[in-house]
């Protein structure tokens, strides 16, 4: 009798058996499984797999469509796959360049050496579809590095070559796609006839790749003009390539190579640089009526230590900077508005007190003392502890908030008195040349390791929080970034080298039964590909300060 193995599924809560060596996509099929989009990963014991994974032993499998990032992460990497070998086939010798996200979709540099026509970018588009129509499958194999290595060499990617000699593994993984190499860090689809959709475009000398939509996958995502985060991330990548630093391999080697303290300080210059420009700009302005600085941005893009070092930049300016706290105009709790599951909402631009606080900031600008509140958060009330605040000569109210670009913060005051900064952290450092790093995961490390060290939160309740803070930014934050009048990259090249040590620790005690462990066990892989960066060759006015602790700032 042929030996069995039982499988559960988390989808349809059932058990079954079946012969060993079944594959992951064969189990989807026989249990009948039915998701509401397109089948595209799936977790194995809450780690995901490809779906042409094979299990020998008793497994928990839960399967995911495109409506979950998991899903969306897998679908964009075998696209973009799909896309580097269509480059290949019909621009030997040229490279294409995935560098980052913006616009609902993905920037890509195709360096052609001459400027992209219309028609390359059709016969891209038919290329890719025919690569499609082919259902060709993703291979996955493995060797000795060193021989991986010199595969890469061969087909002139440097890139990979340099970062698999830096994380120092015995064996690594490529990827081959109708005899085109690469590779890509992370489950792919079984084969290119799994892509339904998708679209190319051209978009500031690049091109621009579309990808469906999570919220509705049978559509591609809208496109969203985003030309001033378009600036900044341009900005940073020029600046990465004159230093020799596009890729994590090459940030390792600079670290092999000992240069990493000069590294620092040119980093740590340029944010200080971009700093004194913006508020060079507010002291400019300060003339034609601004009194009021707002500064937005995501969870952990650094708003606080950006404020604190802005703020000592305008006092050069001699104008003097006067803080309001847009958290202590919550409304009592019991007023805070309720989310579809009925929990308070306090991301909500309502669960602030618009009407005391326009009032008190009309006041403000008429030239009055005010007595500011106090939001104590253990009473769930606001209070007055006999603070007071006038806007005196010189001076500038700075406001730092997740609804501080919202239009409706302000519907009563005058928009001409008011500067409006969106910060976050846009990661520019790819590990290669087809593999960008997610801005949303630079930030998720950030905020594990702060909220851990900080907030005694464990990394599996940070990780469980993600989701609905990332809901709240797309409702509240992103669709009035590009309104902003400046726009602060707080992403450093060197930072996820230095945040490894403190994150794997705090990402390993999420235990393998947990369903936040797929994140977690992914957040740790994608980090063993930086070499670790000591925190000591940090200033303690760097902004990772206030992730990591030592900072000369106060919080």
């Amino acid at each position: 009798m042929e030996e069995k193995i039982r499988i559960y599924c988390k989808n349809i809560k059932k058990y079954q058996d079946f012969n060993l060596g079944i594959s992951l996509l064969e189990i989807y099929e026989e249990m009948q499984v039915n998701l509401p989009y397109q089948l595209a990963s799936v977790r194995v014991n809450n780690k995901t797999e490809n779906l042409n994974f094979r299990c020998y032993t008793s497994k928990d499998v839960e399967f995911f469509d495109l409506s979950d990032s998991s899903g969306m992460r897998t679908y964009v990497r075998s696209l973009c796959f799909i896309l580097s070998k269509a480059v290949n086939d019909l621009f030997p010798g040229k490279e294409i360049y995935i560098e980052h996200p913006v616009s609902k979709g993905y920037y890509c540099d195709l360096a052609l050496g001459r400027p992209i026509t219309d028609e390359d970018v059709e016969h891209l588009k038919a290329r890719m579809q025919e690569i499609i129509d082919q259902s060709l499958p993703f291979e996955t194999h493995s060797g000795q590095t060193a021989e991986v290595v010199k595969l890469f060499r061969k087909y002139n990617m440097e890139d990979k070559a340099i970062l698999l000699e830096t994380v120092g593994k015995v064996y690594s993984t490529y990827n081959l796609l109708g005899g085109h190499i690469d590779y890509y860090y992370g489950a792919l689809l079984p084969d290119t006839g799994w892509v339904y959709l998708f679209g190319l475009e051209k978009l500031n000398g690049g091109l621009l790749l579309r990808v469906p939509d999570m919220q509705n996958p049978l559509e591609l995502q809208p496109f969203v003009r985003q030309e001033k985060m378009m600036g900044v991330f341009q900005d940073h990548l020029k600046f990465q390539r004159i230093m020799g630093m596009s890729n994590v391999g090459d940030l390792n080697r600079t670290h092999e190579s000992g240069f990493t303290p000069s590294l620092v300080k040119v980093a740590e210059a340029i944010q200080e640089k971009l700093i004194a420009r913006i508020a060079d700009e507010i002291a400019e302005k300060y003339n034609d009526g601004v009194r009021i600085v707002l500064i937005s941005g995501p969870s952990s893009s650094g708003k606080t230590t950006f404020c604190k070092r802005l703020q000592v930049q305008l006092m050069t300016n001699t104008i003097r900077p006067m803080a309001i706290s847009l958290d202590d105009y919550y409304v009592d709790r019991i007023n805070t508005p309720l989310d579809e599951s009925g929990e308070y909402d306090f991301e909500s631009l309502y669960a602030i007190d618009l009407h005391l606080f326009n009032s008190d900031l009309k006041k403000i600008l008429a030239g009055k003392e005010i007595a500011l509140p106090t939001y104590d958060f253990t009473q769930g009330k606001r209070i007055y502890r006999g603070n007071t605040i006038r806007l005196e000569e010189n001076s500038v109210l700075v406001m730092e908030g997740i609804h501080a670009l919202n239009p409706e913060l302000l519907p009563e005051i005058d928009h001409a008195t008011t500067y409006k900064i969106y910060v976050s952290a846009l990661t520019t450092i790819s590990l290669d040349n087809h593999n960008w790093i997610s801005t949303t995961d630079n930030r998720l490390i950030r905020r594990i390791v702060r909220d851990y060290q900080f907030r005694k939160y464990s990394a599996k309740e940070t990780i469980a929080r993600w989701v609905s803070v990332r809901k709240g930014e797309d409702k509240w934050i992103f669709p009035y970034q590009e309104g902003a009048d400046a726009m602060f990259n707080s992403a450093m090249l060197y930072e996820l080298a230095v945040l490894r040590k403190y994150a794997e620790p705090i990402l390993a005690e999420v235990l393998p039964r947990d369903p936040e462990y797929a994140e977690a066990y992914r957040l740790s892989k994608f980090l063993k590909y930086f070499v670790y960066i000591d925190i000591d060759e940090l200033p303690n006015t760097s902004l990772l300060r206030e992730f990591l602790g030592g900072s000369s700032f106060r919080y």
